[in-house]
């Protein structure tokens, strides 16, 4: 499904918390991608990352909290490609990929800060579903994501595109 955020925006407003710019850069195969969020915290190590990839994701995002950090990549493109395998609908990572042109090629909604090669430690160092914050906003286990090339909202509950 196609996703439009300022759709939603105009069309749900009372619904809505909107993500300052800070990732507003598609890495991934698709333009727009939402669904149920599964959050992750993590700093530098990407282990939870990989383990949620591997588990069932349809009509879900995985939305990372890597602390902003721009010195390891948590997300690259075999991960990715596992993600893709599981259906996921996206991950959104506030912090770094690598692999972006192999990614790009992945039917996959990919948002995060930057890119930089290098590839995190795997030291099983994170939370997953605990509420997490950026970009101004809580991103809660459960509720709704939605992104596209202009910003990401969030919303407790499902929406659907304006007709």
């Amino acid at each position: 499904m196609q996703y439009i955020t300022p759709d939603l925006c105009d069309s749900y407003p009372e619904l809505v918390r909107v993500v300052t710019p800070t990732i507003t850069r598609n890495y991934g195969g698709r333009s727009s991608f939402g669904g149920q969020i599964v959050t992750i915290k993590c700093h530098e190590d990407n282990s939870l990352v990989k383990e949620q990839a591997g588990q069932p994701g349809a009509g879900k995002v995985m939305v990372v909290d890597g602390g902003g950090s721009l010195r390891k990549a948590l997300l690259g493109d075999m991960i990715a490609e596992n993600a893709v395998k599981n259906a996921w609908e996206g991950i959104i990572i506030y912090g770094c990929i690598r692999d972006a042109a192999a990614i790009a090629e992945l039917d996959l909604g990919v948002q995060a800060l930057g890119t930089i090669p290098l590839k995190t430690e795997k030291r099983g160092i994170g939370d997953l579903n605990i509420p997490i914050n950026f970009g101004g906003v809580d991103f809660i286990a459960g509720e709704y994501v939605y992104a596209d090339c202009n910003g990401v909202v969030v919303s407790a509950e499902a929406l659907s595109m304006p007709e």
